[in-house]
């Protein structure tokens, strides 16, 4: 296995097939219903499918795609999300500074017609988890309208580019940044906050289209009136009572909970229900939690009008592996066992593909898509996990090895899939990864992490790392994959074409056949895709595929040598030995290599030597400056002492310059 390459500038591509495939294409169909060859939210549709009825790229022709145009944002960053296609317009948004540009497709090139770049404070750096990402923007009357890391969602002019609102909606303060892309329903604009590793109350807002201004708040654990969960309105498929986000957690911790929302949404306007995801409870020490803890890992189903909470289903109760249910929640309506259902199809962290139904959120099938052994299957009559004792985690049972999937996920809720009608199939990239896991006893500092985890990575069963592969959800089985030999970020995207396309860790850009997973063709990039790609019809009236290139997210901090504009980063690849917790700040650092300017720190934790580790001055810039690190200096004979404070632990570093 190769490593990981260096991130090179990221950037956005956009294919198309050669001239003469083009030609010798069949004559475009006629438009479906409503499709007009744009890509306007972040799944294309409400529904979330990212299928476009575009099918000038077919499974005969797409064997000659190749790149017309590229963009290089230069932001050395993940580039999850992708961007948006409003009539001749292009848009993209990078990760921190968050900046906008939209480019003209109507002329060679591609010129650049507009950039906004917004005030965004450096201090979100210090408080993102896990990299600077930003995952997309939504287009609505008139406005582009996205969220910045630091906290504060603005809507911006898509004509001139001119700011129409700004508007705070986390706080920095209390470990709350903002990473998700918005779902605009009417006039409300629906948008959540990261900061599960730092015990945050986990919410989610609808503000005004028009104005920004904040109509509602409703919190996703804690009593029924935060979470605007309003009597026999609020129903639950398998559980009962009053203030279930309350009387599942001991004392006050659900004040502290996490459920963060970072990922996607979907909305059905026949029943007005927005539906999302959940992120894990805090801390990561389950025994300090005893209880169900809902509703972190959880979907919930919302009117957007008001907030009101309909239903909500916990996939993993008592989150004890960091598994987050912030991943999409694809709309279909399928037939199952010979019924019609009105589907909601989510591939979790877990490792389990669950069809609901999105009417009252009870599970219809639930079946392992990668291997899982923390559990051994999901009881359709309670709707709970079968777990196995000897994977539960918690810090008196010290090191539980060998658990599939890792805290990764069997898929990571970054990487949303896709749903053809036209194949009846699901398409998602999954993750072959198990873990050891240790937890800590943690203590809560507002806005300082609240994890408590030690958690290296081994590769799982067969020896590969990920795939790209169909799901048939009407069945719970598995179609066809395509093995890869690192795990699979990127997002899906699938046409009327029957072509499924997907990108690689290590930089290919493939497209599919829809039905059999044959490669049809593949582009290398230059830096890992952890984005999603989406297809357009241009002003010339080709069909055209895009795509961000740019390691990040979790790989950013694992992939190894990341910084081409760092001298001193010039570190060999981590391995998939890594995981959080092993190196200083939860994986939040990259180590290097001592090279000159290098700094060489040593570190104890609660008074065990863990090793000697190096970090360079940029990398230690970003420690020393970031929000969550309490630090104290005093000279030592030219060394300077600092006491780095995590999950409750005081860990002593020396600094020799």
């Amino acid at each position: 296995m190769g490593p990981l390459p260096a991130v090179s500038l990221p950037m956005i591509l956009a294919l198309a097939l050669v001239s003469s495939a083009a030609a010798a294409a069949p004559p475009r169909a006629p438009a479906a219903a409503g499709e007009d060859g744009q890509w306007t939210m972040p799944g294309r549709d409400y529904a979330s499918t990212r299928f476009s009825p575009l099918a000038q790229i077919n499974s005969g022709n797409a064997t000659t795609l190749h790149p017309v145009w590229t963009f290089s944002t230069g932001v050395l960053a993940g580039h999850e999300g992708q961007p948006l296609v409003v009539g001749d317009t292009m848009y993209v948004i990078t990760p921190w500074p968050n900046v906008l540009y939209a480019f003209d497709l109507s002329k060679d090139g591609y010129p650049l017609r507009w950039k906004y770049r917004p005030d965004v404070s450096a201090n979100a750096i210090g408080v993102s988890c896990c990299d600077t990402v930003n995952r997309g923007a939504f287009y609505a009357d008139g406005k582009i309208i996205y969220n910045l890391l630091d906290g504060h969602t603005v809507a911006v002019d898509a004509k001139s580019g001119q700011e129409v609102w700004k508007t705070q909606i986390a706080d920095m303060g209390s470990g709350e940044t903002v990473t998700m892309a918005p779902l605009v329903v009417k006039d409300r604009v629906i948008v959540g906050a990261s900061g599960g590793e730092f015990g945050i109350y986990g919410w989610t807002k609808g503000l005004d289209l028009k104005t920004g201004a904040v109509l509602w708040t409703a919190h996703n654990l804690g009593p029924d009136a935060d979470m605007l969960a309003r009597g026999a309105d609020f129903k639950t498929p398998y559980d009962s009572g009053a203030d279930l986000g309350v009387h599942t957690w001991p004392g006050d911790t659900w004040r502290t909970g996490g459920a963060p929302v970072w990922g996607w949404l979907s909305y059905d306007p026949e029943l007005d229900l927005i539906y999302y995801g959940t992120g894990n409870a805090g801390p990561y020490n389950a025994e300090q939690r005893p209880g169900d803890n809902k509703w972190t890992a959880s979907v919930l189903a919302r009117r957007p009008a008001d907030g009101s909470l309909v239903w909500a289903y916990q996939f993993t109760p008592h989150d004890s592996w960091d598994f987050d249910a912030t991943g999409a929640m694809v709309l279909a309506d399928l037939t199952v066992a010979g019924k019609p259902v009105k589907a909601l199809v989510h591939f979790d962290k877990n490792g389990f593909a669950y069809t609901l139904d999105r009417t009252n959120g009870r599970v219809i099938l639930a079946q392992p898509f990668v291997k899982v052994n923390w559990a051994t299957a999901v009881d359709l009559q309670t709707g709970r996990p079968v777990v196995d004792p000897a994977k539960q985690t918690g810090a008196s049972k010290g090191t539980v090895k060998d658990i599939c999937p890792c805290l990764e996920g069997g898929v990571s809720p970054a990487s949303p899939p896709a749903y053809s009608p036209r194949t009846h199939l699901f398409y998602t990239s999954t993750n072959n990864l198990c873990m050891d896991y240790a937890s800590a006893r943690a203590a809560y500092l507002k806005g300082t992490p609240f994890m408590g985890i030690n958690s290296p990575y081994s590769v799982g069963p067969g020896g590969y790392l990920g795939t790209f592969m169909a799901w048939d959800a009407a069945t719970g089985k598995k179609v066809w994959e395509n093995k890869e030999e690192f795990p699979n970020w990127s997002g899906a995207l699938v046409t009327a074409g029957d072509v499924a396309f997907y990108g690689t860790l290590d930089g290919w850009f493939k497209s599919v056949d829809a039905r059999t997973g044959k490669v049809l063709s593949k582009f290398k990039v230059g830096s890992g895709v952890v984005g999603n790609p989406i297809t357009y019809r241009g002003p010339d009236g080709k069909q055209y595929v895009a795509v961000y290139a740019g390691i990040g997210g979790d790989w950013l901090l694992l992939a190894g040598d990341v910084r081409s504009d760092d001298p001193t980063d010039v570190r060999a690849p981590l391995s998939c030995g890594g995981g959080r917790g092993t190196k200083p700040g939860y994986h939040s650092l990259g180590l290097a290599r001592p090279a000159a300017g290098a700094i060489d720190l040593t570190r104890s934790v609660a008074g065990v030597r863990c090793g000697k580790l190096n970090i360079n001055r940029a990398q230690f810039g970003r420690l020393a400056g970031a929000a969550q690190w309490r630090l104290t200096t005093s000279q030592l004979k030219g060394r300077v002492r600092f006491d780095w404070r995590e999950a409750g632990l005081v860990c002593e570093i020396t600094l020799r310059v």
